[in-house]
């Protein structure tokens, strides 16, 4: 992407892969997935262990990546703690320019080249231009959002005020003197700054494009910026991944980028579930710096795969729709996503399963609502059996209707109340 010239750009798209026929994008992603996982299982000792006995050459299809385990950030931590700093998993040859350290506390490598987390796609989405002045207020201190946004604004043909965080009143003084159109960091700051502006007599009005994330971007917040002049986009990436996905103006949902592979997988497993239904983004990054494959984000969202009403062809998500990360204390004991999806592996007659924590009296109480069209007598006595075996606590299963449970994501609902 980072390669992509000016000239070959037109205003509307980035460049021609995003609005290619899917069919060709899916192709060429799964054509080059094999020599990319045998150059990490090569250069990378991390993957080359994680990867033990899988052959590369037969990973070419969505139905054979599904195939490779997961990688979640609580083993990156571990093999991060093992193998100082990047657990082994950057390529050897690779140049490294920055180390960011993230709360985990996780390291992230920024290779050398420009645009490494791919930011230019989206901030052009978003409709900020060649030329434009951008003012970057996601912070610059250890973590690498700001290097991240200012490297893509560059990489677009922008110049970049380094603003970063804080320094309020500072900040929208810059704004009224230097005029930037654009603006980068979250939503919730850029209200601020509008704000302080106005109460401090500055003028902020040049700002009329924003690109923000990190933080929630509600209806209510969006209309008031748009209202106030200035026309707001999100995206959403994380550090070790770069950008994952961003929103156009006025379209649904989040186009996925076009270097990475996003799969909607039920919580707490590998296993990728159907189009529409919400799961765990799990996304492999075709970076050869730093390759993540299968990388369980512990975000929650849904998949849509109609082409955009904007033009462009991608896959899209439905945004950040909660955390996967589910894991309940009930009884004195761990409950988590993976053991609820192991019930399910264990019942092929059952559908989608939400265990429900409740409180009676001063016990807790636990029920597994599990969909089936089995009518099989003893079915109910049989899942309760393996509930006991797998959580090593005694609850009740109430089986309902297929299509009686929320599409949120939820495995563990926790609805205990202790007043």
């Amino acid at each position: 992407m980072a390669g992509v010239t000016p000239e070959a750009r037109s205003d509307r798209y980035f460049d021609a892969l995003e609005t290619r026929d899917p069919a060709e994008r899916e192709r060429d992603l799964f054509s080059r997935l094999p020599g990319f996982l045998a150059k990490a299982m090569s250069e990378a000792p991390g993957w080359a262990k994680l990867l033990q006995g899988i052959d590369p050459k037969g990973i070419n299809s969505r139905e054979a990546l599904a195939q490779l385990p997961v990688l979640r950030k609580s083993a990156l931590v571990e093999l991060q703690t093992e193998a100082p700093p990047f657990g082994g998993l950057v390529a050897a040859s690779a140049r490294i320019v920055r180390q960011f350290v993230s709360p985990g506390p996780i390291h992230e490598p920024q290779g050398d080249g420009p645009d490494f987390w791919r930011v230019a796609r989206p901030l052009h989405a978003a409709g900020i231009r060649p030329g434009d002045l951008v003012h970057n207020a996601f912070a610059y201190h250890l973590t690498p959002a700001g290097h991240m946004f200012e490297q893509g604004a560059l990489a677009l043909g922008c110049a970049v005020v380094p603003a970063g965080t804080g320094n309020t009143e500072i900040q929208v003084e810059t704004i009224e003197r230097l005029k930037p159109r654009g603006y980068t960091g979250t939503p919730d700051f850029l209200k601020v700054l509008l704000d302080t502006a106005e109460e401090v007599g500055r003028d902020a009005t040049s700002i009329k494009r924003a690109l923000v994330s990190a933080a929630a971007l509600p209806p209510s917040l969006r209309s008031e910026l748009s209202g106030r002049g200035v026309e707001t986009v999100q995206c959403y990436g994380t550090a070790d991944l770069g950008i994952v996905a961003y929103e156009s103006p006025g379209c649904e949902g989040m186009i996925v980028d076009e270097d990475v592979i996003v799969e909607i997988v039920r919580p707490g497993t590998g296993d990728p579930v159907i189009e529409g239904e919400v799961g765990e983004v799990v996304v492999t990054s075709l970076n050869p710096v730093y390759p993540l494959i299968r990388f369980a984000t512990g975000d929650l969202s849904a998949a849509i795969s109609a082409p955009s009403p904007c033009g462009r062809t991608n896959m899209r998500i439905r945004g950040w729709m909660g955390r996967a990360d589910q894991a309940t204390k009930i009884k004195g004991m761990f409950v988590n996503p993976g053991q609820i999806a192991e019930i399910g592996r264990r019942h092929g007659e059952l559908g989608r399963l939400r265990a429900v924590v409740t409180r009676d009296g001063q016990q807790d109480v636990l029920t597994l609502k599990a969909e089936t069209t089995s009518r099989e007598p003893g079915l109910a006595s049989a899942v309760e059996a393996t509930l006991q075996s797998v959580c090593k606590l005694r609850g009740r299963v109430e089986l309902v209707p297929p299509g009686s449970l929320p599409n949120d994501g939820r495995v563990i609902a926790d609805e205990r109340d202790y007043v």
